[in-house]
C-alpha cells in the first residue's frame, strides 16, 4: 500500500480525501447524473465502488430496500473474486472472517449396504493451483458490505439511495442526458412518490427480474430442468462426520445434498434434492415445508441423522438456465453504430442454479468490466466504441457460464447408478476446477484484446485471461511479494516490462524501449496522460530483472520506471522488481529470457497483449485503439 506521497496521513490510509463529487455530494438523487446504478447487489456495489475511484464523475446507486442487506442468498466466493477483493483492498479482512474450502468429499451410497452412505475421493479444491488465494464461504451481505465502504471511502464518497425503486426509462437523442429514468420512492414519507433522474448511462444491477431489462427490451433465453432443490441455512447436532467439509452426497434412492459449511465455524447450508417436479405443478413445489425438506436431508445421509435447532433462512427453487438476448440496448442490427446507453450485469443477464457458486462471482466480473470503461470515457480517456466491447465480451462469459452449470446441476440430480463409474462427479470437479473458481474466462480478440502473435515470449501470461500473479522481489526494499498483488482497482493500465538481458547491460532492448516509453513523441505514456498529471496516472510502467535484487542498482534503473509522482515529485520506488531466485517468474510464467517481454494488463486485471520489447510501433498502436490523445503531460 503507497500513501503520504501527496502528504503526511494521520489516518486509516484506505479512505482517501474527499474531492470532486465527494466534496458536495447531495444528500438526495439529483435530477442530472453521469451514471445512475440500478439495484446493490454484488454487481451494483463493484460498479459504484469502482466509479467512486474517479471524483468527477457524478454517480448514483439506487436500491429499493430501506437500508443494507441483512442476509444474501449467494455464499460461495471464488478464488478469481478475491483476486478481485484483493484489488480493491479488503481481502485479508473476507479471508479473516470467511470459512476456507481446502478440500471437497464426495459421498456414495455404501455397495455392501447401499441404504447407507461412505466417503469416497476427498480431492483437495485447488489440485493445480490455480491462484494463491483461497476458495471462500462468506455471506452475500458482507460482501456488499465491503464494497460500500470502499465506495463511501472513495474520493467520490458514494453511499446508497436506498428506498428507491427504478420505474421506467426511455432513450433519447439528448446530447447531454440521453437516458430518463423514472424512480419512485418506497419508503419513508415520500414512499409511492415518482420523479425523473436524467443520466448519461445506466446500469441495471436489479435481478432476475430486472425491470430495466423490460425496460430495453431485452429478453431471458433459456429453459427450467424441472427438478427442485430445498436450500437451508441450518445450526443443528449431526453425526454426519464431514459436516465442516463441502460435500456432494449421493444416496440410492433419496436423492442428493450439496452441503456447504458457512462462516463462524457453525452455519451449515444444505442443498436438498427434492426430485423432479411434475408438469402440472403450478409452483407448488416451492410451498414444500421447511420439515419435509429436513425429512429429505435425513434420508439421504442415513444412516447419519440432522437435528436441526434453527433455520435462519430457507428456500426452494427450480433450476433454471437463462441467457438475456444482449447485455445493452443497442439491437443488433445497429452494433457497431449506436452508443450503448443501458447495460445489464448479474442476474438481469443470467440466471442458473446456486450449486456452482458462481452467482455472485460472475455478476461482481460484469459490474466491474463496465464500470472502468464506463470511467474511461466520461473521462475522456477513451473513445465510447469502447463500450460496446462489454456486451461482446460478457455475454460469451454468461453462455460459458449456463453450459458449466447446466451440466453440474445434471450431475448432481443424477442417481449414482446412472452415472458412467462411481467416481464420475467427483472427476468431473476436479477437471472442471478451474471454471468455478473463475479463471475459466478468455475473452476474445478485439478493440481492447489483441492477437497472440507473440504469446510465445510469455506462455504463461494467455492473452485475454487474467493477470495471474507471480512471486518477485521489490528491489527497493529486498521484500518478496506478488507481483499482482500492487495493482489497485484505481482504473489504470499496468504494463510489465520484462528484461531481455541482466541490467546494467548498455545495449539491450529494455533499456532502448524504456528510453523510447519515457521520451518519444509518440509513446503512449505520454500521448494519453493529461497535462498536469502524474505520469502513471493512466498507464503504470512496472519492470521486472532476470537477476537478484542485489544485483540491481537503483542508479541504472531508467527513468520511465522511477517516476516522480504527487505535488512534491518524489520517486517512486515500488515499480522495479527482481526474479526471486527460488521461484523465478521467467521460469514461473515462460517469459523469454533471451527477448524479454511486454505484458499490457488492463484495469480489471485481464491481459491484453504480448508484445516484444522491440516493437514499439505495436505498443503505441494498441494503445492509440484504445485511449484517447491527451495534451501533453508535464515532467
Amino acid at each position: 500500500m503507497q500513501f503520504h506521497h501527496h502528504g503526511y496521513v494521520t489516518g486509516d490510509p484506505l479512505i482517501h480525501p474527499a474531492a470532486g463529487y465527494g466534496l458536495e455530494r447531495p444528500d438526495d438523487l439529483p435530477d442530472e447524473v453521469d451514471v445512475l446504478i440500478v439495484g446493490a447487489g454484488p454487481a451494483g456495489v463493484i460498479a459504484a465502488a469502482q466509479l467512486a475511484q474517479f471524483p468527477g464523475l457524478r454517480v448514483h446507486l439506487v436500491e429499493r430496500r430501506p437500508g443494507r442487506l441483512e442476509m444474501g442468498q449467494a455464499d460461495g466466493v471464488a478464488a478469481r473474486s478475491v483476486e478481485t477483493f484483493h484489488a480493491f483492498g479488503f481481502s485479508e479482512r473476507v479471508i479473516a472472517e470467511a470459512y476456507r474450502i481446502t478440500e471437497m468429499a464426495f459421498w456414495h451410497p455404501d455397495p455392501a449396504r447401499p441404504d447407507h452412505i461412505v466417503r469416497g475421493a476427498v480431492p483437495p479444491d485447488d489440485p493445480y493451483g490455480l491462484s494463491e488465494f483461497p476458495h471462500l464461504i462468506v455471506n452475500q451481505a458482507r460482501v456488499l458490505d465491503y464494497f460500500l465502504e470502499v465506495a463511501a471511502h472513495a474520493p467520490a464518497r458514494l453511499t446508497p439511495d436506498y428506498g428507491i425503486e427504478f420505474v421506467s426509462l426511455t432513450v433519447t437523442q439528448d446530447a447531454d442526458y440521453p437516458v430518463t429514468v423514472t424512480v419512485r420512492h418506497t419508503t419513508g414519507e415520500r414512499e409511492g412518490e415518482q420523479r425523473t433522474v436524467r443520466a448519461r448511462y445506466v446500469i441495471g444491477c436489479d435481478g432476475a427480474h430486472s425491470a430495466v431489462r423490460s425496460a430495453i427490451g431485452r429478453t431471458p433465453v433459456g429453459d427450467t430442468s424441472n427438478h427442485a432443490w430445498g436450500v437451508l441455512d441450518v445450526l443443528a447436532v449431526t453425526d454426519f462426520p464431514d459436516v465442516r467439509t463441502k460435500c456432494a452426497i449421493q444416496s440410492h434412492d433419496g436423492g442428493n445434498i450439496l452441503l456447504i459449511p458457512r462462516e463462524g465455524g457453525f452455519l451449515v447450508r444444505w442443498y436438498v434434492d427434492l426430485g423432479a417436479v411434475p408438469d402440472d405443478d403450478a409452483g407448488q413445489v416451492r410451498a414444500t415445508p421447511v420439515q419435509a425438506i429436513i425429512d429429505r436431508a435425513n434420508a439421504i445421509i442415513h444412516p447419519y441423522t440432522l437435528d436441526v435447532r434453527s433455520v435462519p433462512w430457507h428456500s426452494v427453487y427450480e433450476v433454471g438456465h437463462r441467457v438475456t438476448d444482449g447485455f445493452d440496448d443497442v439491437p443488433a442490427d445497429r452494433a457497431g453504430t449506436q452508443t450503448p446507453r443501458v447495460f445489464l450485469t448479474g442476474d438481469a443477464c443470467h440466471t442458473h442454479s446456486a450449486k456452482a457458486g458462481q452467482g455472485m462471482n460472475v455478476s461482481m466480473q460484469d459490474g466491474w468490466n463496465i464500470s472502468w470503461k464506463l470511467a474511461h470515457v466520461l473521462t475522456g480517456r477513451a473513445p465510447e466504441a469502447l463500450l460496446a466491447t462489454y456486451s461482446a465480451e460478457r455475454h460469451v462469459v454468461a453462455q460459458n457460464l449456463i453450459d458449466f452449470d447446466r451440466e453440474w446441476s445434471r450431475l448432481m440430480a443424477t442417481p449414482p447408478e446412472d452415472l458412467p463409474d462411481p467416481a464420475y462427479l467427483e472427476d468431473f470437479y476436479v477437471k472442471t476446477s478451474e471454471f468455478p473458481f473463475g479463471f475459466g474466462t478468455c475473452y476474445a480478440p478485439s478493440l481492447i484484446t489483441a492477437t497472440a502473435d507473440h504469446q510465445d515470449l510469455a506462455t504463461g501470461f494467455p492473452i485475454g485471461r487474467r493477470f495471474k500473479s507471480a512471486p518477485v522481489v521489490r528491489v527497493a526494499d529486498a521484500n518478496p511479494v506478488e507481483l499482482g498483488h500492487h495493482a489497485r482497482a484505481d482504473g489504470r493500465w499496468r504494463v510489465y516490462a520484462f528484461a531481455d538481458a541482466p541490467a546494467p547491460a548498455d545495449a539491450s532492448a529494455l533499456r532502448d524501449w524504456a528510453r523510447w516509453l519515457g521520451t518519444a513523441a509518440d509513446s503512449p505514456l505520454l500521448r494519453h496522460t493529461p497535462h498536469g498529471a502524474d505520469p502513471d496516472a493512466v498507464i503504470e510502467v512496472k519492470v521486472i530483472y532476470q537477476q537478484d535484487h542485489a544485483h540491481v542498482e537503483t542508479a541504472d534503473v531508467p527513468a520511465v520506471f522511477l517516476p516522480r509522482v504527487g505535488p512534491f515529485g518524489l520517486i517512486d520506488y515500488e515499480k522495479v522488481y527482481a526474479a526471486d531466485p527460488q521461484r523465478d517468474i521467467f521460469a514461473l510464467r515462460g517469459i523469454d529470457s533471451a527477448r524479454g517481454a511486454v505484458v499490457v494488463v488492463r484495469p480489471d486485471q485481464y491481459v491484453a497483449a504480448v508484445l516484444p520489447l522491440t516493437a514499439t510501433g505495436s505498443l503505441r498502436d494498441y494503445f492509440a485503439r484504445v485511449l484517447l490523445p491527451q495534451e501533453a503531460a508535464s515532467r
